[in-house]
């Protein structure tokens, strides 16, 4: 009696390289011919770089074949090299119609990664590529509401999601209210304002706080009655995490639906001091870490590197094993006391003694 057959998605490729080379050799090697050519990794290149503002740059990166695409919203992941380390920080990327990214990275001081992107990447760097992460998007239909809050940075996914909607025709009723500190910190302004000039239904607020002339409210103080009735409006924030706080406390009650993403972790009000005993069970270690400070943050100022990608709780990079103790959510001050659980890093600081599998 004959074997049975394998399926074929079972059957061995005695030809493909993953069979007979590592991917860390196969990947080496590869990359000498072509910087992009990779086992399964995703990589990309930088092909263009264009000023976006007075402290900030547009990077376009072509992904290569393992990138498997993104909706207008989300995040990736990029993996940098800074002085002989491989550093990884989230940013959000307007799909181009080539099939490249374009990335908006504002220059922080003292930020490793803004700083090597903004100011010394140039066009054929490669970098590390990390799939698409993140539920910011949107199914655009006729008769929406919609109602987009951007501050700094957090204009990048809003563009993203308005150059959707223009393609689609512009189908809902949108507001974007975009707060900066001064008009050469404003991005895209040129194309926002085209955007607007074509669709009557997009309405652009450009809200400078410290215009010298007419300085705008902030989010907790801006008038949203103008805008009309935001009872059936689904709003979308972007912006540092003090921003989203009082955008989500301006508005609560007062809206249909509300989400949002910081990229930077509020500061919890009636923050944790002093120190705990964070033992870490896979290398043996015991620290003394600061109570009140995220995990992560925590490690790497004791010179470790755990694996990091969005660093604000949402592409689940950082996480990993807590066997025992009390961490305490960053974002909502919430306590977790359960063992053997997972905990972010990048969200969650030590409240108690903890032991991590780290």
């Amino acid at each position: 009696m004959s074997a049975k057959p394998r399926p074929p998605s079972s059957r061995r490729n005695p030809v493909s390289p993953r069979h007979w080379v590592s991917e860390e050799l196969f990947d080496f090697w590869a990359g000498r011919l072509h910087p992009l050519w990779t086992l399964r990794r995703a990589r990309a290149r930088l092909v263009a770089r264009e000023p976006a503002s007075a402290d900030a740059v547009t990077l376009v990166l072509r992904p290569n074949r393992h990138f498997r695409g993104l909706q207008p919203g989300q995040h990736i992941t990029l993996g940098v090299d800074v002085d002989g380390r491989r550093l990884s920080r989230s940013y959000s990327p307007t799909p181009l119609a080539d099939g490249t990214l374009a990335i908006t990275v504002k220059a922080i001081e003292g930020g490793k990664v803004s700083q090597q992107l903004a100011q010394r990447a140039v066009v054929g760097d490669t970098f590390e590529l990390g799939q698409a992460f993140g539920e910011m998007t949107l199914a655009p239909r006729a008769g929406q509401r919609l109602l987009l809050l951007a501050a700094g940075s957090g204009i990048t996914p809003m563009r993203a999601l308005l150059r959707q909607l223009d393609a689609a025709g512009m189908p809902a009723q949108v507001d974007l209210v975009y707060w900066a500190r001064r008009r050469e910190e404003l991005c895209f302004a040129e194309e926002l304002a085209a955007l607007s000039a074509r669709h009557p239904n997009l309405r652009v607020q450009l809200a400078l706080t410290r215009d010298p002339s007419a300085p705008s409210p902030r989010v907790d103080a801006f008038a949203f009655d103008a805008l009309g009735d935001l009872t059936n409006a689904q709003v979308l924030v972007c912006g540092p995490g003090g921003f989203v706080d009082a955008a989500r406390a301006r508005l609560h009650g007062q809206v249909a639906a509300l989400q949002s993403e910081a990229f930077t972790p509020p500061v919890l009000p009636d923050a944790e001091t002093g120190t705990v005993q964070v033992e870490l069970r896979r290398s043996g270690r015991t620290l003394a870490l600061p109570r009140g400070t995220s995990l992560l943050q925590a490690l790497e100022a004791e010179g470790l590197r755990p694996a990091s990608g969005c660093r604000m709780g949402i592409c689940n990079t950082c996480v990993c094993g807590k066997a025992s103790g009390v961490t305490r959510h960053t974002l909502t001050g919430e306590y977790a006391d359960e063992p053997a659980t997972q905990v972010k890093l990048c969200v969650n600081s030590a409240s108690t003694d903890l032991i991590l599998e780290l």
